[in-house]
């Protein structure tokens, strides 16, 4: 079996203050951050277990999680486990990068987000093109707010070329056409970010060969569908996966909608489904005439 794992742990707590988070400079309690560390270690210990599936799983905390020893730890051990196609997280990146050298570059990617105010902008660069000389795969995103433009355009001009910005339509924002356009500027697959996608009754690989698992090792469908399909670690999981439709209205999050069938996301980021990076751009074919010449 080929499983994806979006794995969500206890873990609420961020260094940054960003007015568009919920969690914004939540600290955990000691005895939170212990339990966050538990069920982690017990889930990188399944993910370790000998099997004949192969995995792949994106950490996606409420809190940044590279600024814990742990998660540095882990990802770098899953990272070199061969039943394990890609580990890959969500950062903000203010965690230090030396740690990366002891990682599998084929396998760990990084899905990081710039907040323009929360971070000096050539510290974060910094770090960025650090990933880049390591050759670890990542990409960069920003919220698509109007204060956010200008930094972000400075970002994709210095950025390696080869690093994919992305950008995200701010939560409850209405974006006029002229707005977009400046947007798809910067991220020709903006438009898939600017509207929700009507999803309800439409095929989704969601509770087939993608899941939700938490801190106690419940299993969803995904992180937006509240109903249970049992639970990773006796197993009782695997009898609940099956094809199956969205049952809500819309999906307006890029790690619910990449995975709608009726989307050509798939395609569009073969390869980097998991940390955001598009496949490459086909080359174009060059006819070449019986003698050679083009």
């Amino acid at each position: 079996m080929d499983l994806t794992i979006l794995y969500r742990g206890p873990l609420a707590s961020c260094d940054y203050d960003c007015p568009y988070c919920p969690f914004a400079k939540r600290r955990d309690s000691p005895g939170q951050l212990r339990a966050d560390r538990a069920a982690l270690e017990r889930f990188a210990a399944w993910a370790s277990r000998p099997t004949d599936d192969r995995l792949s799983v994106l950490f996606t905390p409420w809190g940044e999680g590279l600024v814990r020893s742990w998660y540095r730890r882990t990802l770098t051990e899953l990272s070199h486990l061969p039943h394990l196609r890609r580990v890959a997280i969500q950062t903000n990146l203010s965690c230090r990068t030396d740690w990366l050298a002891d990682a599998d570059p084929e396998k760990l990617a990084l899905w990081c987000t710039y907040h323009p105010g929360q971070t000096p902008y050539d510290r974060f660069l910094t770090k960025a093109r650090e990933l880049a000389r390591l050759g670890i795969r990542f990409s960069v995103g920003v919220v698509g707010l109007d204060e956010h433009l200008e930094p972000a355009r400075r970002l994709r001009a210095e950025l390696p070329a080869h690093v994919y910005l992305w950008i995200n339509a701010a939560e409850g924002h209405t974006y006029t056409d002229e707005e977009a356009a400046r947007w798809t500027d910067l991220d020709p697959l903006f438009p898939y970010s600017r509207h929700p996608h009507r999803s309800a009754g439409l095929p989704c690989r969601t509770g087939e060969s993608v899941i939700s698992v938490d801190g106690a090792g419940t299993v969803r469908r995904c992180h937006f569908v509240p109903a249970e399909l049992g639970n990773l670690y006796d197993g009782s999981y695997r009898r609940a996966l099956a094809p199956r439709a969205c049952p809500l209205a819309v999906c307006d999050c890029h790690i619910g909608y990449v995975h709608l069938e009726t989307l050509p996301l798939y395609d569009v980021f073969a390869g980097g489904v998991l940390e955001r990076v598009p496949a490459p751009a086909p080359t174009p074919a060059i006819s070449l005439s019986p003698t050679g010449s083009t």
